[in-house]
């Protein structure tokens, strides 16, 4: 995609594009609770690798065959501390996404799609950590979550419900995302797709793609955010 194309419509990934990357905010709850790193990516390599098996607990969780509670259990079961005791299985999760925040950078951009009428839906894999939803439901339409619907990213049937629900052809929407699995299932679906690593640079790509939008941020604030201490689980 090097040149301009038609897009009717953008899909915002949640956690990692919407928010900063939520690799700090795991590095971050690793250092706090002393927790070995290595044993936490023990635990993505087995669960969340391209070679995982069908049905770990992490796709449970994203499709909502299990809550967060169990999956606090069986992730802390997992997790080893340098000092040898055992982590706390009570809120992992919510620990583990506690310093997450709004990218404002992203959000400024959703803005200006939405003012130069170009549609911005939302799907994300919900790991139960939180969403700003009243802030959410204002901008974006659809929103597609993984726990609600029982489908899950990479694979190809949830992103042809987001296409469905855009009443849009897949080859008109371009999906954002942070995980290279979920825009290479993106594209495999008939989307379009682009890796967001930061705003500066996904702004500046599209803006390739879509002529009139400002390839540098413009100097005014995003919509005022809806107050953030209404949650509801999430990436």
């Amino acid at each position: 995609m090097s040149g301009p194309c038609d897009i009717d419509a953008v899909v915002f990934d949640y956690g990692g594009v919407l928010t900063t990357p939520v690799s700090h905010s795991i590095a971050s709850w690793l250092a706090r609770e002393e927790i070995d790193p290595a044993s936490f990516s023990g635990a993505l390599r087995a669960w969340l690798s391209r070679s995982a098996p069908e049905g770990t607990p992490i796709h449970r969780l994203e499709t909502g065959e299990i809550g967060v509670e169990e999956f606090d259990r069986l992730l802390a079961a997992q997790l080893v501390r340098y000092d040898g005791r055992p982590v706390d299985p009570v809120g992992v999760l919510g620990r583990l996404f506690a310093d997450l925040r709004p990218d404002e950078e992203v959000y400024r951009l959703v803005d200006e799609l939405r003012d130069a009428g170009i549609r911005v839906a939302m799907l994300s894999n919900s790991w139960g950590s939180t969403y700003p939803r009243p802030r959410i439901d204002e901008l974006f339409d659809p929103l597609v979550i993984s726990s609600e619907v029982g489908l899950r990213k990479p694979h190809a049937a949830i992103f042809r419900l987001t296409v469905e629900r855009l009443r849009l052809p897949p080859e008109r929407v371009l999906m954002l995302d942070d995980a290279e699995p979920n825009v290479e299932g993106a594209r495999a679906a008939g989307l379009q797709a682009l890796l967001h690593t930061d705003a500066a640079s996904t702004r500046a790509r599209l803006a390739r793609l879509l002529p009139g939008l400002s390839p540098t941020s413009p100097a005014r604030p995003a919509r005022p955010a809806t107050d953030l201490s209404v949650r509801r689980p999430q990436i």
